[in-house]
């Protein structure tokens, strides 16, 4: 599997991928609209010149953000979402950009507890965040540099914070 910049003609899977994983998915023109931003980076994950997965973040000045991330359906479990994961670690510098955040759907149990076992934190809970549902977001955090580094309230705010990794592996 390798790692390498979205390009245009990535758009048909990475669609293909973005329906088949969020009820509220992204159109065509809302990933042209994003990527055409100075500091909006995407990248795909291919293996056997198939697309397995994307990511979209964006260069803030202190952090990046991720905006859109998924695997497709039958590629997951298999390494892909953390391949992508230590893509954009990689990319963290304690002098530059020290963490990652991101948003998680409040209903999407399955994403929360991918990223928590990257290390992820959740920091906040964002209510009525999307505006097609009016559902509240957690609001998750990484840095490879301790939980100092994080810039957000570490004060545990919700359930996924509360997680107990035992119960997670029974």
């Amino acid at each position: 599997m390798q790692i390498r910049w979205m390009i245009r003609r990535d758009m048909p899977e990475v669609l293909e991928i973005e329906k088949k994983s969020f009820e509220y998915s992204w159109s065509e023109e809302d990933f042209l609209n994003c990527l055409r931003q100075r500091n909006c980076i995407g990248m795909v994950a291919e293996h056997h010149e198939q697309i397995v997965g994307y990511m979209v973040y964006e260069l803030l000045k202190d952090q990046l953000h991720i905006l859109n991330f998924a695997v497709a359906p039958g590629h997951r479990r298999q390494g892909v979402g953390t391949r992508l994961m230590d893509k954009l670690v990689g990319k963290l510098a304690m002098q530059r950009r020290q963490e990652i955040t991101f948003e998680v759907r409040e209903t999407n149990l399955a994403a929360q507890l991918f990223f928590k076992s990257r290390g992820c934190q959740a920091v906040d809970v964002l209510r009525g965040h999307y505006v097609d549902t009016d559902e509240d977001a957690y609001q998750m955090a990484y840095s490879p540099f301790g939980n100092d580094v994080l810039r957000m309230d570490r004060d545990k705010k919700n359930r996924l914070a509360d997680w107990d990794d035992d119960r997670a592996a029974a």
